[in-house]
């Protein structure tokens, strides 16, 4: 599911209270009202995608982070709580949110359509020779950037690569967009353009993954989920490609 922060929080604030004390403290770490409600709605989203996969209320679904590394439960791959065979997934950007709920892995990523100046010098380090190459003949170069970054993020997510490896995981053979999931070796890969939220979304997943579209929510105890299950989806990598930016200054 791709969803605006105003709609997923706007017609029931309670749902805020689905969170746990962890992920309270750290949307109250964010700088500004804003910042915070984008990383609430995805987390609330989540849920709601998980529910409606698994046919019981958001909040008996409790939303944990593990860090495989230094087991930290403040970050790292997100899962639920006594559910390890569901695979869920959620990103954030500036007022739009996406998450992802299904059996198998699987990763999201979404993005604005507009990319800050800085992140156009990370082509280097994010696309292959050939993806750079289709780059420059592109008519609209930022947004191939763009979709390659999302479906990259969505790669990363599953542990099919990492942060340093984006430049060797080659995509150029991908279509540019398509209304259906494309193939990856072994992985499913289905592209989402919102023009009405202005946002670039990615899936990718073992299993075939598809769009769901949200309905109203009923009330904190009881939300209703997608009108359609959403597929599969995994762990977390940066929130927007400016990070790679960052990372490297």
């Amino acid at each position: 599911m791709v969803a605006g922060t105003d709609e997923v929080l706007g017609p029931v604030p309670a749902y805020e209270r689905l969170l746990t004390g962890v992920e309270r403290r750290r949307a109250d770490a964010f700088l500004t009202p804003a910042l915070r409600a984008d990383f609430v709605a995805a987390h609330v989203l989540v849920r709601l995608c998980a529910a409606r996969l698994l046919d019981r209320p958001a909040g008996s679904l409790v939303l944990e982070q593990r860090c495989p590394g230094c087991g930290s439960g403040e970050h790292g791959r997100p899962g639920l709580a006594g559910l390890p065979q569901v695979y869920v997934s959620l990103s954030h950007t500036t007022g739009v949110v996406a998450a992802v709920a299904g059996h198998e892995p699987v990763g999201v990523d979404v993005e604005r359509r507009t990319l800050p100046d800085s992140v156009r010098g990370a082509a280097g380090r994010v696309l292959s020779a050939a993806e750079r190459a289709a780059m420059r003949e592109h008519a609209d170069p930022d947004a191939y950037f763009l979709r390659q970054w999302v479906r990259k993020e969505c790669f990363v997510k599953l542990g099919r690569t990492t942060l340093g490896g984006l430049a060797a995981l080659d995509l150029s053979g991908l279509p540019d967009e398509s209304d259906v999931p494309s193939r990856h070796g072994d992985l499913y890969v289905l592209d989402h353009t919102d023009a009405r939220r202005d946002a670039v979304a990615a899936v990718v997943s073992t299993a075939r993954p598809r769009i769901g579209a949200a309905v109203p929510h009923t009330g904190p105890k009881h939300p209703a989920g997608p009108e359609h299950p959403a597929g599969p989806e995994c762990p977390a990598g940066p929130e927007h490609p400016a990070d790679l930016q960052r990372r490297s200054t």
